[in-house]
């Protein structure tokens, strides 16, 4: 309680030492501990003692004081360099902040009750909108605003944002709460339930072996050649073709074993994929030893996802069929089979038991009807969720807000190219006095690295988070952050794309480190290949995160589809699955799998390996031609119609929803006489004086034609 009133003195360096003592007891009284569990358990103990206290709200109030604190964003502006003095307050501030919101989101067993409740209670407080008629994620999003229009460039944005990702989970929920909150959202609709958690279908999904480096091709090439004047050597298939099919497409001639070379396997050195049937087997080193016969009982039995089928692919079928057979269509009907053969009859049986309707479909279809019945259906009742309650905080300001986020993406992204006209993201990391020796300047480079791999990751998983839990509060809250992400990414880093560079891979254990660019958002991952060393797993988080992204921006979008096929992501895309790790595999393969239709014949005939992996391990859309590219879908017409349609979507759906000064032409009229003066008129306090006056002016004054009006009533 001294330290709380400590905190409201005027001095400021009195409350910074405060704060900075407040700090110390969040982080666990490290310094009278012994071991790193007293002070785990001593910061857990602290946090919630602080939160009671009434801690947060104080920080808060001096965190939007420091806000709006111009005389230190100008004297920020005006210097040439800022460092980590400009922004010590803030920083100190944004670190108890952050303990304090991460500390009470985690839960675990020896919670106490009063703590449950506290947790709960916090929740509740962050989601809703109880600082200054604002959410709490409201106040950073602003933040981060301010830093990237250049009026604060003293911002600490590293905890700014790793903030707002935490707030964001603990008051949203995260992958968990999600998959919970979709399955109460379709009983609740009557809708089936999901056929498979994906979660768990993931976590128990094996990761494939690599593609052959350059100097392993070149190897195999040479052996093959050798192998091709005495005996042919034995190659081993690639991982990812699990039933070792021979490509239909490969012969003898050296062009075509070159367009094949690059899928060739190399394996993983002291590491047995159990996916793998076949053995290298080299003309002079004996054969390694055969597996034991347990393995082949670990091999997944059928494919890891249920087929879906939509209700526009059964439209599509039966219109098709009753064209062929019948020569004529029905519309929509999915019912009347009268007609059709027999096959059909079967056909159109398993795609409906295959039929998934989603929540989205569902909220499309009632805002039509809420569009076209408005007074049949009056208003509609809106749950206040804390997504709800973001939604709406940010709707006036979004565009600003995924712009900066993008900024900033862009400027931690590694590139090739120079970024002088990016914002200046270093402010929290560089010292007032710059290194002088080598080893100071080699500390300061990995400090820089380590910084900016953690912007990009709690971007990264800011923008996943938001997409998921907003497309399921609503599809169109979803739809117009991807299409701000879509064509504010366009224009934030369309003059990066020439940038992208995969170093090579190199072969010794210990060096290797593989960089990928993806389009549209850059991503950027880094990962250990054949080496006993652990990945750097922040940054394979972050590119899971953004290919994640990417699937949900162009998921039936077949303009944004295209937009991946411009910018050239598929060779790309087909070197990340350098990545033996079967999550980031599995977005990669979605990716690949809806360009197919539009890479052509040639690239399906070079990339069997990759084709056989997209069926082995991505859900199954029956009907869906994408192997072939034979689909209607595939062809290449209207995409700006498709992104208009969509946008004016959005924008009734915005209107009908937040609009509140929109007119009254659809408001319900009182028809009843007597109603109608009987309801009490809330007149000005001076009417009285001049009611007489107004009698004689408005009502006998005025000629009333009786009979001209009885005349129209007829």
């Amino acid at each position: 309680m001294r330290l709380l009133d400590a905190l409201e003195v005027t001095d400021r360096d009195k409350r910074l030492k405060v704060a900075r003592a407040i700090l110390y007891l969040a982080q666990g009284v490290f310094d009278e501990c012994d071991t790193d569990t007293d002070v785990l358990h001593w910061s857990r103990h602290n946090v919630f003692l602080l939160y009671d206290m009434g801690v947060f709200t104080a920080l808060l109030e001096l965190l939007s004081m420091e806000m709006d604190n111009n005389q230190a964003c100008s004297s920020a502006v005006r210097k040439p360099a800022i460092s980590l003095a400009d922004s010590t307050e803030l920083r100190v501030l944004l670190s108890i902040m952050y303990l304090m919101v991460e500390t009470i989101r985690l839960q675990t067993e020896d919670d106490r009750p009063e703590w449950r409740t506290a947790r709960e209670a916090f929740k509740t407080e962050l989601g809703s909108p109880l600082y200054n008629g604002e959410p709490f994620s409201l106040l950073l999003f602003t933040m981060v605003t301010k830093f990237c229009s250049m009026n604060a460039p003293h911002f600490p944005m590293k905890k700014v944002l790793l903030l707002l990702w935490k707030t964001i989970l603990f008051t949203m929920g995260g992958f968990e709460e999600l998959q919970e909150m979709k399955v109460r959202g379709r009983e609740r609709l009557s809708l089936p339930p999901l056929p498979e958690d994906s979660i768990k279908v993931i976590r128990s999904m094996r990761a494939a072996s690599p593609p052959a480096s350059a100097m392993e091709l070149i190897e195999q090439q040479q052996q093959a050649k050798r192998g091709r004047r005495s005996r042919r050597p034995l190659v081993k298939q690639d991982s990812l073709d699990t039933y070792n099919e021979r490509d239909p497409f490969k012969n003898d001639d050296a062009r075509d074993e070159e367009e094949d070379g690059e899928e060739a396997d190399s394996g993983i050195e002291g590491e047995v994929d159990p996916l793998d049937r076949d053995v290298i087997i080299q003309p002079p080193p004996p054969p390694p030893p055969l597996r034991p016969p347990t393995e082949s009982a670990s091999l997944p039995k059928g494919l890891p996802w249920a087929p879906k089928v939509r209700e526009k692919d059964i439209e599509h079928f039966l219109e098709t069929s009753r064209n062929k057979f019948i020569g004529f269509t029905l519309g929509n009907d999915t019912e009347t089979l009268v007609g059709l053969p027999r096959p059909i009859h079967e056909s159109v049986k398993t795609l409906k038991q295959h039929k998934y309707v989603s929540i989205a479909e569902m909220q499309i279809k009632r805002e039509e009807e809420l569009q076209q019945c408005p007074m049949t259906l009056g208003e509609e009742d809106v749950d206040e969720t804390p997504t709800e309650i973001l939604y709406l905080g940010m709707l006036p300001n979004l565009s600003q807000y995924v712009i900066a986020l993008l900024k900033l993406l862009l400027a931690a992204a590694p590139t090739s190219k120079a970024k002088t006209d990016s914002i200046n993201i270093l402010a929290d990391v560089l010292p007032e006095e710059m290194p002088i020796t080598v080893l100071q300047s080699m500390k300061l480079g990995i400090d820089v690295n380590r910084h900016k791999e953690i912007i990009v990751k709690a971007i990264s998983a800011l923008l996943l988070l938001l997409l998921k839990h907003l497309k399921l509060n609503h599809i169109y809250q979803f739809e117009i952050v991807s299409q701000h992400l879509v064509f504010d990414s366009l224009t934030t880093t369309d003059y990066h794309l020439d940038s992208a560079t995969v170093p090579e891979v190199h072969l010794h254990p210990h060096k290797d480190t593989g960089r990928v660019r993806l389009p549209i958002l850059h991503v950027f991952f880094v990962g250990v290949f054949n080496s006993p060393n652990p990945f750097c797993w922040r940054n394979l988080f972050s590119c899971i995160n953004l290919l994640r992204i990417l699937n949900k921006l162009t998921k039936w979008k077949h303009s944004r589809t295209m937009m991946l096929v411009v910018f050239k992501s598929a060779p790309i895309l087909k070197r990340a699955l350098k990545v033996k790790q079967a999550m980031m595999q599995l977005y990669v393969l979605k990716l690949l799998k809806i360009q197919t239709k539009y890479l052509g014949r040639q690239w399906r005939k070079s990339n069997m390996k990759t084709m056989s992996a997209i069926y082995q391990k991505v859900r199954h859309r029956l009907n869906d031609d994408w192997a072939y590219g034979n689909d209607i879908d595939a062809r290449p017409w209207d995409f700006q119609a498709e992104e208009c349609a969509l946008r004016e979507s959005i924008e009734k759906f915005n209107s009908r929803r937040y609009d509140k000064n929109q007119n009254g032409e659809f408001a319900p009229v009182d028809n009843c006489l007597q109603s109608v003066l009987g309801q009490r008129v809330e007149l000005p306090e001076d009417f009285h004086y001049s009611y007489e006056m107004w009698l004689e002016r408005e009502v006998f004054s005025q000629p009333i034609q009786w009979e001209g009006l009885l005349q129209q009533a007829q």
